[in-house]
């Protein structure tokens, strides 16, 4: 199993987890976030004065999934956050050595 964390712009939010859903998720977390790549940040107006926000809001989606359905998800999530402007995102795949239903106990791929 993997576990993808893909940041993204906040108003990609809904279009991302209907696709996802389309796609055959059935839950993720989302997670708000703030930080900055190359873009780093952006210098705004407020009352006259100007000042640098260096950390700028982003939404965390992870998504725990079966291994042969990564490319699916990543390729969803690519399609879907994608504004073609700087700041889309990132997406990172993570091995997932155990998961466990806290409610039923069960485990592995049962569990997700």
């Amino acid at each position: 199993m993997k576990k993808i964390e893909a940041i993204i712009k906040p108003f990609k939010l809904e279009e991302v987890k209907d696709a996802l859903r389309e796609a055959g998720i059935t839950g993720m977390t989302v997670s708000e976030v703030k930080g900055y790549g190359r873009q780093l940040g952006h210098t705004e107006l407020y009352r006259g004065a100007e000042y640098v926000v260096d950390f700028l809001p982003k939404l965390k989606l992870e998504i725990v999934v079966a291994d042969d359905l990564v490319e699916k998800i990543i390729d969803t999530i690519i399609k879907t956050a994608n504004t073609g402007k700087i700041g889309d995102g990132k997406i990172f795949v993570l091995d997932v050595e155990k998961v466990i239903r806290v409610r039923t106990g069960e485990t592995g791929e049962e569990a997700v």
